[in-house]
């Protein structure tokens, strides 16, 4: 008979530790075991989906952000090419302390996606729409280099 070995590090404990809002339960830490900040920072990365869309003159990002305003989100170039979308989910009921949940499976927190824009990518005229919970970031393209005329050189004599 197979028996499996459930301890602290188990993804089982990590669920309930994010449910709960546990404190660590690590007993022991390695030097290459990633922080707490950087797990929940790749789950908050996770857990926004993302559709990405190319046109012949345009690029289009479109995010799942239901319940969010549109105040709540944040749309940033970072490094001349680099696409971040930040917010808050914020729980509706958060002031309510009689609120006992049965079941929680609409994530709350911190959120962010980036995304890595190619070269021709026009990163001064961007926009971005949120309607009826979806987030539309439209990155127009620029214009394509025209190939170099040859020059004609005189040739003198003598």
């Amino acid at each position: 008979m197979d028996f499996r070995v459930i301890g602290f590090n188990d993804p089982f404990f990590a669920c309930l530790e994010d449910m709960f809002d546990l404190p660590d339960l690590e007993v022991e830490k390695s030097v290459n075991t990633p922080s707490k900040k950087y797990v929940r920072d790749a789950k908050a990365m996770a857990a926004t989906p993302a559709d990405i869309m190319e046109y012949p003159d345009s690029y289009v990002f479109a995010l799942d952000m239901p319940g969010l305003k549109s105040e709540e989100i944040k749309v940033e170039v970072e490094d001349n090419n680099v696409l971040v979308v930040t917010g808050v989910r914020h729980r509706e009921d958060e002031k309510e302390k009689e609120v006992k949940y049965v079941r929680m499976e609409r994530r709350i927190g911190k959120f962010m996606r980036k995304f890595v824009l190619p070269e021709n990518a026009n990163v001064d005229a961007i926009s971005a729409v949120c309607l009826d919970g979806v987030l539309t970031i439209s990155v127009k393209k620029l214009p394509p280099h025209e190939p170099k005329k040859p020059r004609t050189i005189e040739v003198k004599v003598g």
